[in-house]
């Protein structure tokens, strides 16, 4: 909705600035001005300051600036709207109402908030009753501390057909608004309507803002459904939400991070164990809208999902689902578990490192696209192979995104060309034969070479070196963060064949799609947040040369993003003369006009790009050096 500007200007009038940011960082009053250590990186000297008078913020160091709004925007991970929604309540003002349907409705849903709030501290008294004796006693199970109770509001429905709603009645909550809410069922046939949920373990489940908007029930004796979720209400739409999600926000924020388990207890379970920055959908596969939320909070959320049949086709829905909405540094992870082991039994076996280490090995999006086509798919035949390609590239059609889907066409083209011709290298086994694999040998600590006896299937890419141009790359971004806010989709878009590489380039594109104003210090501060500083450090042991000094803190910004073009332009070019041999090698397989049209092409690009190297003219003078490359 549009604010109006006078209660906009009301909450500035009402805020103070200094105020706000000294709950974020200790500020010490100098003259007209507030001066500290900036809150958004890492510094030992202080060089924030906050005009009061004039509203603003701004950091010396790594640029920070803006209003009151923009500060909670920043920090809190949180859009306009709900930035304003906060400053409201600080400064002790209503939300504007526009219309007087917008004010019925807004009436009808406090009642409804009033009213799943007290059934949220009903359900939660009710554990500690003698009724929830059953309850306690799976929690206990489950080894569910009281501070997760506590955190996670869990509750108990006793078996009662009328608990609920007799005690909500008391309390002056009409039958009405008791419906309205899902709370209890009033049967078609004129009977006495009853408590939806009962002889259940109850998960209050909130909205962005931490609001109680609906419940989970998980059956503790015999039930048709094992667990029973709210109806649609005014409230809720289950596919807007996802469990804990007002919680994680402000956790991923810090983290850099956001984990998508599959239910309930898996996200309590990772939250006790150290990862408190993980969200569930409400039993239904992975939404639009859900991802979407993921994203606010993360740029590549981390699927978690049972490695059994079930979680592998979970997988496929997100990675399905995610397709025409991915961006340039937007995307998803996968981390799927052994088999027939989820979360909580990961982390109750082998403890939270086990389990950080599957976070941390997760699979891209490419990869579980790829495997989705190739696994225990025949390609021994041409029109197998054909088919094939024309597979994958059906999932780069489904990409609305031009560089997104450019960039997925040259990953499945290289994959193709790697996989057809190691297959050339090996003798065929006769039509049909061949012993398939197991899917789930690939993921988390299943590994197996069942694939090894089988040529027709096509192999994952073994381990690949890779040169100092990909090194360089990584490296000079790192040290130079200014380069990747005017070449983010170029950095985004990259395509490197070593994994640590790989996994390091996502990690930065994570911070860069948080942070604004990056510099060398507080780049560092966020890759020693992720753990990665000792993997820099082996980077930048391998780069050793004398031609690799643009790379270099101390490189004039100049000189290393002139430095960095030129690694790129060279890294491209290598790239089209891999699809320049692939055309050829078409050719010469099938000498059609379409394949003949293809060499032209390739031909034609790697041309076009000979000449687009950086200009390398007056290279090195900014830092003091003669030009060299």
């Amino acid at each position: 909705m549009a604010f109006p500007p006078q209660f906009l200007e009301e909450i500035r009038s009402r805020v103070s600035l200094a105020d706000l940011i000294g709950r974020r960082t200790k500020l010490t009053k100098k003259g007209r001005e507030h001066s500290g250590l900036c809150p958004f990186h890492n510094e030992k000297t202080p060089s924030f300051t906050v005009n009061e008078e004039k509203g603003f913020y701004h950091c010396f160091g790594c640029g920070a600036n803006g209003d009151l709004i923009e500060f909670v925007m920043q920090t809190e991970g949180v859009g306009f709207p709900e930035a304003i929604e906060r400053l409201a309540g600080i400064a002790g003002l209503a939300m504007p109402i526009e219309r007087p349907e917008d004010r019925e409705q807004q009436k009808r849903a406090a009642t409804l908030h009033e009213a799943m709030e007290l059934a949220a501290k009903w359900f939660s008294s009710q554990l500690a009753a003698p009724s929830g004796t059953g309850a306690r006693q799976y929690l206990e199970r489950r080894q569910v501390s009281s501070e997760a109770i506590d955190t996670f509001r869990l509750g108990h429905a006793s078996s009662s057909r009328t608990a609920l709603k007799e005690a909500l009645i008391a309390r002056g909550v009409t039958e009405a608004t008791l419906i309205e809410g899902g709370l209890v069922i009033k049967p078609d046939d004129g009977r006495d309507s009853y408590d939806r949920f009962r002889d259940r373990l109850i998960f209050p489940i909130s909205d962005r803002r931490g609001r109680v908007i609906a419940f989970g029930g998980r059956a503790l004796g015999d039930a048709p459904a094992k667990y029973l979720n709210s109806p649609e209400t005014p409230l809720f739409h289950k596919g807007h939400v996802l469990y804990n999600m007002a919680s994680a926000r402000q956790k991923a924020f810090d983290a850099g991070n956001i984990i998508v388990a599959e239910g309930y207890m898996d996200v309590i379970a990772l939250s006790e164990a150290g990862f408190s920055q993980s969200v569930a959908p409400l039993g239904t596969a992975i939404t639009e809208d859900q991802l979407k939320i993921l994203w606010h909070m993360a740029a590549e959320p981390i699927m978690c999902l049972d490695g059994d049949e079930a979680g592998w086709r979970a997988a496929l829905r997100a990675a399905e689902r995610s397709l025409p909405l991915l961006k340039p540094g937007f995307s998803l992870r996968f981390a799927l578990l052994p088999k027939g082991v989820d979360p909580d039994d990961l982390i109750r076996d082998q403890g939270p490192e086990a389990m950080r280490q599957v976070l941390e090995t997760a699979s891209p999006l490419s990869e579980i696209l790829w495997r989705k086509e190739t696994d225990n798919r025949p390609v021994d035949t041409p029109e197998r192979k054909a088919a094939l390609e024309r597979s994958l590239y059906a999932l780069c059609d489904q990409m609305t995104d031009a560089t997104v889907q450019g960039h997925y066409r040259n990953y499945f083209k290289d994959r193709l060309w790697t996989a057809f011709r190691a297959q050339r290298s090996t003798p065929q086994k006769p039509y049909g034969g061949g012993q398939s694999g197991n899917r789930f040998g690939r993921f988390a600590n299943q590994r197996t070479d069942s694939h090894r006896n089988s040529p027709s299937q096509l192999k994952s890419r073994g381990a690949v070196t890779t040169g100092r141009g990909e090194e360089l790359l990584v490296l000079t971004v790192i040290n130079h963060p200014e380069i990747i806010e005017n070449y983010f989709d170029e950095f985004a878009g990259l395509q490197l064949k070593a994994p640590h590489l790989d996994r390091l380039l996502r990690s930065i594109i994570d911070i860069a799609a948080i942070e604004s104003s990056l510099d060398y210090e507080a780049m560092a501060h966020h890759l020693a947040k992720r753990k990665l500083s000792e993997q820099v450090k082996v980077i930048e042991r391998a780069v050793t040369t004398s031609l690799d000094w643009f790379a270099d803190p101390s490189a004039a910004y100049e000189d290393a993003l002139s430095g960095w073009r030129h690694i790129l332009a060279r890294h491209k070019r290598d790239g089209l003369e891999k699809d320049l041999q692939l055309a050829e090698r078409q050719l010469g397989d099938e000498a059609t006009a379409e394949n003949m049209d293809r060499l032209k092409l390739a031909k034609q690009t790697l041309q076009d790009a000979a000449g687009n190297e950086a200009d390398l003219d007056g290279f090195g003078l900014a830092s003091g050096r003669k030009n060299d490359i």
